[in-house]
């Protein structure tokens, strides 16, 4: 059931959310080559414990971090260990926060000096397909508007769409209904409503859309060992327009 927010419940995810685009503006400057994925999320669970946030994936479905954070071939879902990055190397950084119970979510996908032109231009046309999906999500319109939205301006550069995993409600918890699927989807296509806060999340393989999941039973990667991005806000659908809540 899909679960509407009022203006309290705004103001209260809203502040979660200007919390969580901060500490991706930081990121954004901090990750650099010579780290560890570790560390990175030892910088994380710290800034938003320091925020008195609790980090919203820690322990969830028992994830054994505060962030997700994917290299190069991994979608979604790596667990950050003792990996070093690399000045060839993208990283997908995924990131909930809890704030006193309003929940926000977030990603990005960070290309170090070194990285392929190609790859580089596979991670900027993600990021320009999630601006693309939240401008079709208004009232009126349905969840499939968002994914066609994705897809269509993906696929034109030949990338492949992730169809197992896709973006959600949230604000009460990290993951609410409806399901935003990253295509066109009969199966969870909604009308869209006021009061609705969604994370709409592409997450595009430069290679084939087939992914396989690791051993470790948490990290989803791609099928043909290609690159994969992942971009994500969390927006709200208000008075008849969208608001971007965790834009940095």
């Amino acid at each position: 059931m899909v679960q509407l927010k009022n203006r309290h419940d705004l103001d209260g995810i809203r502040t979660s959310c200007r919390l969580l685009g901060e500490l991706h503006a930081q990121l954004a400057k901090l990750v650099q080559p010579g780290m560890t994925t570790k560390e990175i999320d030892a910088f994380i669970h710290n800034f938003i414990i320091d925020n008195k946030g609790t980090p919203a994936f820690l322990g969830y479905m028992g994830f054994p971090a505060s962030s997700c954070i994917s290299v190069n071939e991994e979608i979604i879902h790596g667990i950050p260990g003792k990996r070093v990055i690399t000045s060839k190397d993208i990283i997908s950084i995924d990131i909930g926060i809890d704030l006193h119970g309003y929940y926000s979510d977030a990603a990005q996908t960070l290309c170090m000096e070194g990285v392929d032109p190609e790859i580089q231009k596979m991670v900027d046309v993600t990021r320009e397909s999630l601006y693309l999906g939240i401008k079709e999500a208004v009232p009126g319109k349905r969840v499939s508007h968002i994914g066609r939205a994705i897809s269509k301006h993906v696929t034109d550069y030949g990338y492949g769409v992730v169809k197992e995993y896709c973006g959600h409600g949230v604000g009460f918890a990290p993951h609410e209904d409806p399901q935003i699927p990253n295509y066109p989807s009969t199966t969870s296509n909604q009308r869209l409503r006021n009061g609705m806060v969604l994370a709409i999340e592409p997450m595009i393989n430069m290679g084939t859309s087939g992914i396989k999941h690791l051993d470790d039973n948490w990290t989803v990667v791609t099928a043909d060992g290609k690159p994969s991005a992942h971009w994500e806000h969390t927006i709200a659908i208000i008075e008849d327009r969208v608001e971007i809540l965790t834009e940095w």
